[in-house]
This record gives structure tokens, sequence and C-alpha cells, in this order.
């Protein structure tokens, strides 16, 4: 009876430690679908973009099954901490003040931020005192957000849940300026029809404490495996062409060196 119940107790434990292996296999990856080319939602109502792509290639080079979660922009950190999904891959800017919340993997690319403006709008000075009679606009809860606030207090600043409600407003001429994420204001106003209307201007802006370490993929604090297994994936599918290959797709330069 006794050697039974040693029995009962390992297939138990066994059947247990199989189900917690076929959970662990599993992964969640939240992204916003509302940030083209990094991440949107097509007309079939699927979600792709560079985020999304890169997303499944790693996952596929660990080994694991995932799927790809939408989510507002304001609640994505929020959703993981609750455990929505376990990572995000967003084009989330490593900061400090993030990193209160969430731990991040190395940076999977390097960003910058713009200003765009109309075409022949004719700013060329970028402070405070000749921008406050302005209407400036960015994404709501981005660090674009942040710059804005910081650099333009006297400016009348307008945010909005996506990028793309921030451009419609610019279309419109409800804003002389916006400030977003610098590569998918260059596809904007390049690619878009829409974006035609408008240009970059000034130079780049790479002040660390706004655009941070790069972009990297946020887990939850106490995720340092999974954390590991991302880093290890993407070294491995920069050393093995993968990224590359994803990275041409969107962009004509490379993403993770700006060169």
């Amino acid at each position: 009876m006794r050697q039974k119940i040693i029995a009962l107790v390992l297939a138990c434990a066994a059947a247990f430690s199989a189900t917690s292996a076929t959970a662990a296999e599993k992964l969640k990856i939240g992204t916003e679908g509302a940030y083209p080319p990094f991440n949107f939602v097509d007309s079939a109502g699927k979600i792709g973009g560079f985020d999304v792509d890169i997303g499944l290639a790693l996952c596929a080079k660990m080994q694991v099954e995932c799927e790809v979660v939408a989510q507002d922009w304001d609640g994505i950190i929020p959703g993981l901490i609750a455990r929505k999904y376990d990572l995000i891959i967003a084009s989330m800017f490593i900061t400090e003040e993030r990193k209160k919340q969430v731990a991040f993997t190395d940076p999977y690319y390097l960003a910058a931020m713009t200003h765009v403006a109309p075409k022949g709008a004719g700013i060329t000075t970028f402070t405070n005192e000749a921008l406050k009679d302005k209407v400036i606009g960015a994404q709501s809860g981005t660090t674009q957000a942040d710059f804005i606030a910081a650099t333009y207090p006297d400016a009348e600043i307008k945010l909005y849940p996506t990028q793309d409600e921030a451009n419609l407003d610019m279309v419109n001429g409800r804003l002389d300026i916006q400030v977003g994420d610098m590569l998918p204001m260059l596809d904007w106003v390049s690619k878009n029809d829409d974006g035609k209307c408008c240009e970059l201007i000034g130079t780049p802006i790479t002040d660390p404490k706004f655009v941070g370490e790069g972009v990297g993929i946020a887990v939850r604090q106490d995720d340092n495996d999974l954390r590991e297994k991302l880093n290890k994936a993407l070294a491995d599918i920069r050393a093995d062409g993968t990224y590359k290959a994803i990275n041409d797709k969107y962009f004509t330069i490379d993403v993770y060196t700006m060169q």
C-alpha cells in the first residue's frame, strides 16, 4: 500500500511538472497595435508590424508558443503587472521612471524623437519662448509627452490616446507642431498620403533624459529568467540574420544601430 501511495504521489508530481512546463512554454506578448510601422492592426484585424515580427522571432528562437494581444498604451504597463500578458514589445523607451515598475531587456533598437510641422511652417527655433503661442501635440503617456511638457511649458499642449489621433489633428490644422518617435514620423510623412502635408523639422531629439537607453522589451520585475532568455534570443537573431530580414522589411537603415 505504501509503495502504491508513493507511486501515486510521484505520478501526481510528474503531472503537475508537465502542466507547469506546458504553461511556461506559452507566452502572451502585449503591444499597442496603433503605432505603425512598429505595431498596428491590419484590415483583417490581425496585429502586425516590426515589434510583432521581432517578438515572434524571439519566441521561435526560444522555442515557445506565443500569442500577441493589443492593449491601449495608457494601460500597457498596468496590464503587464496584472499578468494579462508576459512581456511588452511596443517600442517602449527604456527610462529610469519606467524601471521603477518593470524590468527591461537589452535594447532591440535605438531611437530618437523629432518635431513635425506642416510644410512651409517656417519654424526654426525650438525654445519655450519661440513656441509659447503654438499648439503642440504628442501621444499621452509617452516620453514625447514628457518632453513637450518639460520643454514648452508655456505652449498649448494637446495629448492624444494614439499617435494616429495626433496625426489626424495635424492634418486638420489643429496642431502647429507635434513631437513623435522619429522612425514612425518619417514613415508617416514619406509613405502616408495624409502625412504628405507635413515634414520633420529641426535636429533629432536624443536627450537621454527622454529617449533613455534605447527601446526595450518590458517584463515584470521578478521575471529575470524570461528577461535573460529574451536577451539571448535577441543576440541569436542578430547573429543569424533574422533581425536583418525583419529590419529590411520595414526600414532602409539598421534601426539596431541607426546606421
